[in-house]
């Protein structure tokens, strides 16, 4: 049974290759209207979690649906409410620009009368317009790439799929499809995914972190920095004898690690009421600056992936 508040469910969903488990057990439900990111190393099994969600592949076990539609039951009915924004740019090459967007609209059973002027405004929008009658093959990869977002808008989607959408674009072109997904919200379903950590933080809502095939995280970025940050870091710019007063904190029972760099000492607290140890340690010090360093999001990913490089 599916709730009418999720725009997608997924239930002990499984993949499998053999004996490959690329996804494993997954649960998950995204609200209507949510701006929603997945995160992961390289095969992490985010990719087949949206070729699923996308009608691409059928799950080995397990349940998914899309909008309360049983992704292996109606596929054509879910490709008509879903755009998708692959990881490659599968443009035709031997149509324009275009002549891209108006195919995809005429696939959708949109009129000319209506979808000409929403291709004007989307190449507008995407910095297209004066490039519109030129061949895909003459454009540069960010230029593909902002076409490929703009034909997956084109039908007024009701879910959003971007499997790492800002890929290979400029930082001017990867604001302005920010600033576009921005303007969604609320109105449509996006799901995201992405290595570029900041974007999430300032765009997502809710994140899940999925490795080996199981979601190991899931909530907001503050509630995940939360979980999993132990502790508290300050930094501390002290303007003269730094190493004297570094190996004086060094020494504290409730330091779990110190670094020194320049004028700065970094120091990380087994718990954050240790502060007031490490100010009567400092005292005489001619201070600058004491701060407090927030956990990033990136900080927390490495956390629980590992920092090992991934192929």
């Amino acid at each position: 049974m599916t709730d009418p508040q999720y725009s997608i469910q997924v239930q002990g969903l499984c993949k499998s290759y053999g004996d490959l488990q690329a996804l494993d057990n997954v649960d998950l439900a995204i609200n209507k209207g949510e701006i929603f990111a997945l995160l992961g190393p390289n095969g992490a099994g985010k990719t087949t979690l949206i070729r699923i969600l996308t009608t691409l592949m059928r799950p080995t076990s397990g349940s998914s649906f899309v909008e309360g539609i049983d992704t292996t039951r109606d596929g054509r009915e879910i490709r008509r409410l879903i755009g998708v924004v692959p990881q490659e740019n599968s443009l035709d090459r031997y149509l324009t620009a275009r002549e891209n967007l108006e195919l995809h609209a005429r696939l959708h059973s949109i009129k000319p009368k209506e979808y000409r002027s929403r291709i004007n405004d989307i190449l507008e929008l995407f910095g297209l317009a004066t490039r519109q009658h030129d061949f895909p093959d003459t454009f540069s990869g960010g230029m593909q790439r902002r076409l490929v977002v703009a034909r997956a808008l084109i039908h007024h989607p009701k879910i959003l799929f971007l499997d790492e959408p800002t890929t290979g674009l400029d930082p001017q072109s990867r604001r302005a499809v920010w600033d576009y997904v921005r303007s969604l919200a609320g109105g449509m379903t996006i799901f995201l995914t992405t290595h570029y950590l900041e974007e999430v933080e300032h765009l997502c809502e809710r994140v899940a972190i999925m490795d080996h095939g199981k979601i190991i995280a899931l909530g907001s970025t503050e509630e995940l920095k939360k979980k999993l940050s132990h502790g508290a870091t300050y930094e501390i710019e002290i303007e003269t004898d730094v190493e004297l007063y570094a190996n004086a904190i060094k020494k504290l029972s409730c330091i779990s690690s110190i670094e020194l760099r320049g004028g700065t000492i970094t120091v990380h607290l087994d718990r954050w009421e240790c502060l007031s140890v490490v100010v009567e340690a400092l005292k005489g010090a001619v201070l600058r600056k004491i701060s407090l360093k927030e956990k990033s999001l990136e900080e927390v990913f490495i956390s629980l992936t590992g920092s090992e490089v991934r192929e």
